[in-house]
């Protein structure tokens, strides 16, 4: 879609150009050529990478596991309290008059009625925890990457991730600013 919206833009771009040659004296249209023909600086690196090599991420990847253990653990003393009661029902099954037997099965039900609810809510709560946790790193490098950004005087930083980017030329204006971006996050 991106891209799309480039090509229309130039396609706009082009035409509006057109227009103005008419009415645009030779040195006027030269200097809209220059502008057009000048390269953009660009800065490209792995988002993740850089993350990752934050000093706060290790901190919130040991807090999001933490929490995720202790999620784990009410889980799985859930899946237990299931299994023994289950185990109960199924023994005395044949010696339980009809009513606790209904009554048994109503329990057993609602108990995984219960770990079901447990377990949605719990992933739903993880994932809301990662993005409260992760939310300062992301503001923290966007900060930086605006800096090195305008320091470097890049148009534009792109993120190779996810081979967003197959191929970029490295000989053209381009730079790998993964490392600047590392050293900037440890100031």
């Amino acid at each position: 879609m991106t891209k799309h919206i480039a090509f229309i833009t130039a396609l706009l771009f082009a035409a509006m150009v057109s227009a103005q040659e008419a009415v645009l004296s030779d040195s006027a249209l030269n200097s809209v050529e220059r502008v057009i023909i000048q390269p953009q600086r660009f800065g490209y690196l792995s988002y993740t990478e850089v993350l990752r090599a934050m000093p706060e991420y290790e901190t919130a990847i040991k807090s999001l596991d933490e929490l995720k253990q202790t999620y784990d653990q009410e889980l799985l003393r859930a899946e237990q309290d299931f299994s023994r009661k289950f185990y109960e029902f199924v023994d005395g099954q044949q010696d339980f008059p009809e009513n606790i037997m209904l009554k048994r099965q109503k329990e057993l039900q609602q108990l995984m009625n219960e770990s079901i609810s447990f377990k949605e809510e719990a992933k739903k709560l993880l994932t809301q925890s990662e993005q409260e946790l992760m939310a300062p790193l992301h503001d923290r490098l966007k900060d930086v990457l605006r800096k090195v950004g305008l320091e470097r005087n890049y148009s534009f930083i792109l993120n190779t991730d996810n081979n967003s980017y197959p191929f970029i030329n490295t000989t053209g204006e381009g730079e790998d600013c993964t490392d600047i971006v590392k050293e900037n996050l440890q100031k």
